[in-house]
């Protein structure tokens, strides 16, 4: 048995068992593929997939235990790739970081500096996505830590860390109606077109969740992903914005825009940092975890791959 046949087993569940799929990913033939597996089931004893003729139809049960020590033999050999490139090539690399859009647009950008700063032979990867592909970036190896508000905490293989607070802002143009209410309240708002995120973005399930309790049907006029365009069509006249604090802190400067804390409406957020259980991180990536926030640093981290963390610590 060798890594090629476990990386192909591997990916051909990770492609839902198209083998087509599978070899297209991984640079190789079909043929090449199914041979493979064969090979590796029939030195094995048992049948990882069972088939359909030629097709792939589901996993079988000791195929689950096989996918099992696979996962772990393949975490292995990329904690030694990375033991490695540590030791033969010190504070350099690529940090490859998995995160949303209002991340990298408003969280990242000093934090990216910092690190170039302290580390300048480190390049810096960077992947954007839905905080769901932002946990299965960091799961597949992708990326080596992964920044989002949501998801993050419900996959059992990777380890989180809270990272920052925060709270959803108000956003509207200096003249409407509500920028002269004193407080506003989940009723006045539910009168008005809103634009928000899209529902798996940025918070957007407790906006949901507050107006679901008060048995609110809010209108939501326009949903997007990125706050910058939820800016742009509120000075367009489209509705009210509810937007990431992170999102209006530049905006200082602006004067046709106003922006208010609605905590007190929504409830506060918090933005978590995402490793794969088990993984090794090189010293640039602990020093990163440091830059992001003042509540992690290098003990503390790594107490938390090692299982060693309590509840109350974080």
């Amino acid at each position: 048995m060798n890594l090629h046949q476990f990386r192909f087993v591997q990916e051909a569940v990770r492609r839902n068992l198209n083998l087509t799929e599978t070899a297209r990913a991984l640079h190789t033939s079909q043929p090449g593929v199914s041979k493979a597996i064969i090979e590796l089931e029939e030195e094995l004893g048992v049948e990882i997939f069972a088939r359909h003729g030629k097709r792939l139809k589901r996993v079988t049960e000791p195929g689950e235990h096989v996918l099992k020590s696979i996962e772990l033999i393949m975490r292995e050999v990329g904690n030694l790739r990375r033991i490695g490139e540590q030791y033969s090539a010190q504070d350099s690399g690529t940090l490859s970081i998995a995160t949303t859009h209002t991340q990298a647009r408003y969280v990242l950008p000093q934090p990216v500096a910092r690190l170039r700063e302290a580390f300048p032979k480190v390049n810096v990867s960077l992947h954007q996505g839905s905080p769901d592909q932002v946990a299965r970036m960091v799961l597949d190896e992708v990326a080596e830590i992964g920044i989002a508000t949501e998801s993050l905490s419900r996959y059992d293989d990777l380890i989180t860390l809270p990272c920052y607070e925060w709270q959803h802002m108000l956003v509207m143009p200096v003249d409407h109606p509500l920028a002269r209410q004193p407080h506003i309240t989940l009723e006045d708002l539910a009168q008005e077109p809103l634009i928000t995120y899209h529902p798996s973005f940025t918070g957007r399930t407790k906006i949901d969740l507050a107006f679901a309790a008060r048995h609110l049907h809010p209108r939501i006029a326009l949903e997007a992903i990125d706050s910058d365009v939820i800016k742009t069509y509120v000075r367009l006249g489209l509705g009210v914005g509810i937007v990431a604090e992170m999102a209006v802190r530049e905006d200082g400067t602006n004067t046709d825009l106003l922006a208010l804390p609605a905590g007190h409406l929504f409830g506060m957020n918090v933005a978590r940092v995402a490793f794969k259980r088990s993984a090794y991180l090189r010293n640039f990536v602990y020093k990163f975890a440091e830059l992001l926030s003042d509540k992690l640093n290098r003990d503390l981290v790594a107490r938390a791959m090692a299982g060693r963390l309590n509840e109350d610590e974080v």
